[in-house]
């Protein structure tokens, strides 16, 4: 028998459909990268949690992946099943659970996610403690991070590597630190920690506003990022918009450093993950009134379909009103399950 890889299986079957969506943006996902643009991949849902890590910690080991934008959830969860995996349960027939057999589940301690439960014990609870003293040595010293700087210190350090459970190369979290890969996740106060967090402030075990960032410090940062990376330039020297709106739609002489690179996103799911990070772009224009490129590249994978007034089933050429997608930029909508649609992407992406 003939062997086969998954990018020529791919080539070869995937024609029509949401089949060719995804053939076509996975080669525009590889030719970007390839050409030296980057990419920065946003996770709703429960990607983590469906143990997408697999994938994606090789997609940033093998430079292809730039930045990530995650919702909260999505954070924590790889840790979770990190130091946990041996004690999540999966649900086969999670669809026809009675609402006392879904009580039973609360009772112990299992906080089901679809088709997979989390052992409350022994995630939530063996990465709150260790967590919570990087919290307090910061509050006590007066400073002030990120919510992911703590967990990529928790994760340099080895504070839990002797709880791991699952092989390290494939947590996403894991891969992220290792690499420093800038993250950014609006919105973090809604995840387990985060209410965590809030629990220790009001039980006056942490001050405030505590040690902990929050979401306008998480758009400034990317701000910074995107700026330096789409025109080589930090932000404080991008060039000025003057006060006519045409100004913005080309770039001025100086617009770009020698190394500027195209910045494209891949968007898996919808909600804050995917809107905080896109609109950047129209923040830098329009209100910053400094001149940037527009996203080079947008692909979203999502089981919402087209529909009024929903940011999820908004079609990307709605986007180009909002001024964060151009005319030319190549865009792609994925309708499907990102839990079959993202490795198949990832492995087309890395050759596989």
């Amino acid at each position: 028998m003939r062997s086969v890889t998954l990018t020529d299986f791919i080539d070869r079957h995937y024609r029509h459909f949401n089949a060719a969506a995804l053939r076509a943006a996975a080669e525009a996902y590889r030719d970007l990268v390839e050409g030296g643009g980057q990419m920065l991949l946003t996770l709703a849902g429960a990607m983590s949690t469906a143990e997408l890590g697999l994938s994606l910690a090789e997609m940033i080991r093998a430079g292809r992946v730039h930045a990530i934008c995650a919702t909260g959830a999505n954070l924590e969860e790889d840790l979770f099943n990190l130091v946990a995996h041996d004690h999540y349960r999966r649900i086969p027939d999670w669809r026809a659970l009675t609402a006392e057999q879904e009580k039973d589940l609360e009772r112990r301690g299992l906080n089901r996610v679809t088709d997979t439960c989390i052992p409350e014990a022994e995630a939530f609870r063996a990465v709150e403690a260790p967590l919570r003293e990087l919290w307090r040595a910061a509050d006590a010293a007066g400073e002030r991070r990120l919510p992911h700087a703590y967990l990529y210190q928790l994760i340099r350090d080895g504070t839990l590597a002797h709880s791991y459970q699952i092989d390290p190369t494939d947590s996403w979290l894991v891969a992220a630190a290792e690499a420093d890969l800038p993250l950014f996740v609006p919105g973090w106060e809604d995840s387990t920690l985060g209410n965590v967090l809030v629990a220790e402030q009001l039980g006056g075990r942490l001050g405030r506003p505590g040690p902990v960032l929050g979401g306008t410090e998480y758009m400034a940062a990317l701000a910074e990022w995107y700026a330096r990376t789409s025109t080589g330039r930090p932000l404080a020297e991008a060039p000025v918009i003057d006060a006519d709106p045409d100004a913005a739609l080309t770039p001025p002489d100086a617009g770009t450093g020698p190394d500027a690179r195209p910045v494209g996103l891949f968007q898996i799911g919808g909600g804050i993950a995917g809107d905080f990070p896109i609109c950047v772009v129209p923040m830098i224009r329009q209100d910053l009134r400094r001149w940037c490129p527009y996203w080079a590249y947008f692909c979203q994978i999502s089981d919402s379909t087209t529909s009024y007034g929903s940011y999820s089933g908004a079609v990307p050429n709605e986007k180009i009103t909002w001024g964060k997608l151009d005319v030319d930029t190549p865009k792609f909508v994925i309708e499907s399950d990102a839990t079959i649609v993202a490795p198949l992407v990832f492995g087309y992406v890395l050759g596989w």
